[in-house]
């Protein structure tokens, strides 16, 4: 059914942003898929933003145009969402139309509703390249607590697998775990993916090869990182999951393996209450150059304090 907010029960939801753009829509039916797949709610969410009128004669014409904008969003809006229904007729849509940025209104809303993710398109209007990324969704990378998708690419064929980047962190195993479950209620396989170095992934992005260990490989950081993906795995029977060790930057065996992907999985890490605002070199480049879509899992202060106990 297609209700609009704050009608139904929307915790754990789906929340998927729109803003008419055909990304924002490629977005949309995505966040649809996995919120039927979870059997929980879709919020699909389209903020107005107004700029102030500075005379009468301009509120006079801003009111009328107001009333245009509001009404012709509504109906694209409840298009979009009849548009999922049809997909999936057991789903739930609930519809939000806020007004003020979507910095402001969709972490208000992710605040509000506990999403179990937030999903957007990679750029909104005019910004057709798949090197751009829309300056709100790397806002939302950047401060969004919850696990963000940002879909873009060519849809994958059904049977694409998951692919994972892994480096024996906290953040790496909640990405293990996202990305295990994922590929569980969606029936595909799992490519886990370390590079052969004792930095963090994050770190070891743009680092020389020959000052990240390239040629030296610190066993124990693989094992700990392969461990991290056995114990996720035995949670996950049903899931094939191929692990790759490989001498390779991150961002480069990544990018290269996200091509054909049915999604990129990565964890950003930050120390500290500064740098858990910032993403990592990693994410950032995956974020930006992906050929799919990318989840990003934001640090947390227990990652930090995981990493620390160790």
């Amino acid at each position: 059914m297609t209700e609009a907010w704050p009608a139904g029960d929307a915790r754990d939801a789906v929340l998927a942003c729109f803003d008419g753009s055909e990304g924002g829509r490629r977005a949309v039916w995505w966040a649809a898929g996995e919120a039927a797949a979870r059997q929980r709610p879709l919020v699909i969410v389209w903020s107005l933003e107004w700029d102030p009128p500075r005379t009468r004669g301009e509120v006079a014409a801003e009111n009328l145009e107001a009333r245009d904008v509001i009404e012709s969003t509504r109906q694209e809006l409840a298009r979009v969402a009849e548009d999922c229904r049809s997909l999936y007729p057991r789903l739930t849509v609930l519809t939000a139309m806020p007004d003020g940025a979507p910095e402001v209104t969709v972490t208000q809303l992710a605040d509000e509703v506990g999403p179990a993710m937030v999903v957007a398109g990679a750029s909104g209007r005019g910004a057709l390249s798949r090197m751009l990324l829309g300056s709100t969704v790397a806002y939302f990378a950047r401060f969004l607590p919850q696990p963000l998708v940002v879909v873009r690419g060519e849809p994958a064929p059904p049977e694409a697998p998951v692919v994972v980047g892994v480096d024996g962190s906290g953040t790496s195993a909640r990405a293990i775990e996202f990305a295990l479950a994922f590929a569980e209620r969606h029936g595909v396989a799992v490519r886990a993916v370390h590079s052969w170095t004792d930095w963090p992934l994050d770190v070891y992005a743009t680092a020389p090869p020959a000052q990240a260990g390239l040629y030296h490989v610190d066993d124990s950081v693989q094992q700990a990182a392969r461990e991290e993906v056995e114990q996720a795995a035995g949670r996950h029977p049903d899931v094939a999951v191929a692990w790759e060790s490989v001498t390779d930057r991150p961002t480069h065996a990544l990018l290269e393996r996200g091509e054909g992907a049915r999604l990129l999985v990565v964890g950003s890490h930050g120390r500290g209450p500064v740098t858990r605002a910032l993403l990592g070199s990693v994410s950032h480049a995956v974020l930006y150059h992906a050929p799919c879509p990318v989840a990003v899992l934001r640090s947390r202060v227990e990652d930090d304090e995981s990493v620390d106990a160790h």
